[in-house]
Parts: C-alpha cells; sequence; structure tokens
C-alpha cells in the first residue's frame, strides 16, 4: 500500500512533521509513506491551473498514483495553515486528484485541543465538490501537548498516544482496502 503524507506545517522542528516521520518508520512493514513537498508549491493561480509548473505535476501525479492521502495539521487562527490550503488547492482543479482518495487526518499540537478546530475545517474542505475525498467518520487522531509525548529526537513515546495511533492506523488501512476501485 503506497500513501502520500501532506504536512501543513513548514516549520523545521514541526511536530506534525515529526509525526509523520514516526509513522513513516513504525508502519514500514504494512504501508509506503511518501512525504511530499507541498511547502515547495507556488501559490496556486487560476492564470497557470491549465499548465502548471512541474512541482504541481509532480505531486498531483503522486497524490494520484497513491492509494491514499495521510494529512498531519497543526491549527493556525482556528484553521489550516496556508502551505496545506494552497496544495488542495491545486488537487481540487483541472485533474482532481482527491475525488474519492481516501484520506487520514492526524494533528499534534502543544495546546491540549489537539487540533479539533483546524480538522473540523479540513474535513468540511474535504468534502467541497473539487476535492470529494473520502474521510472515514470516527477515525480522528487530536494530539495534545505534543511536547510532553516526544523525546529530544522528535520520536513517540507516549504509549497510550502510539497504542491509538496502531488502532487508528489499522483502521484506516484496512478502510484503504475496502475504498479501492470507487
Amino acid at each position: 500500500m503506497k500513501i502520500t503524507a501532506l504536512v501543513g506545517s513548514n516549520r523545521k522542528d514541526s511536530y506534525n512533521k515529526k509525526l509523520i516521520e514516526f509513522m513513516q518508520k513504525r508502519y514500514q512493514e504494512k504501508v509506503e509513506i511518501e512525504i511530499l513537498p507541498i511547502e515547495d508549491l507556488p501559490m496556486y493561480n487560476q492564470d497557470d491551473e491549465l499548465d502548471p509548473p512541474a512541482i504541481v505535476k509532480s505531486i498531483k501525479s503522486k497524490v494520484l498514483e497513491s492509494d491514499g492521502v495521510l494529512i498531519a495539521t497543526p491549527e493556525y487562527n482556528h484553521s489550516i495553515p496556508a502551505v496545506l490550503k494552497n496544495a488542495i488547492d491545486w488537487f481540487s482543479r483541472v485533474e482532481k486528484v482527491m475525488v474519492n482518495k481516501p484520506v487520514m487526518i492526524v494533528g499534534a499540537t502543544i495546546g491540549v485541543l489537539g487540533t479539533a478546530r483546524a480538522q473540523m475545517h479540513l474535513r468540511q474542505i474535504l468534502n467541497s465538490g473539487g476535492i470529494a475525498a473520502l474521510t472515514l467518520p470516527g477515525n480522528e487522531v487530536f494530539i495534545g501537548t505534543i511536547q510532553e509525548k516526544m523525546d529530544e529526537s522528535g520520536t513517540l513515546i507516549h504509549e497510550p498516544t502510539i497504542q491509538f495511533l496502531d488502532t487508528v492506523m489499522d483502521n484506516y488501512m484496512n478502510w484503504v482496502e475496502k475504498t479501492k476501485g470507487l
């Protein structure tokens, strides 16, 4: 199974990127997770959508060819970051690469709500006509106080969170298998 991952933070020491990297290692026997460089995408411009830059074509192609998409988002002002919204805007135009694509959302923050508001907004965006992605109801990962759950190297060490992530990831992988061919 091949999953593409979008990290909504372009911060060097992003907790969300570290979370995806942890997931890459932990589940490598079951799934290949490729982090896409969405921070390299130019700002979406309708004037360019019919002949987008090579990086846009490359990333859209990887999303289209994947079995699913994993999104890790921080929460900025009760919503998703601009870098993530920009990628989604590119994905929603001309070749709509996320239609019926199974999506798993995770989010980590130093606050206590674990990106709940951003994820709620992201689910609305993913449900829009140009995206029409599939999200598994109830399969939600909100990790609050992440700074207490990772060690200095960025490895998730909080055993209850790891066990929960294992369950949610298994649910997601099983669901991806069931949605193939939609």
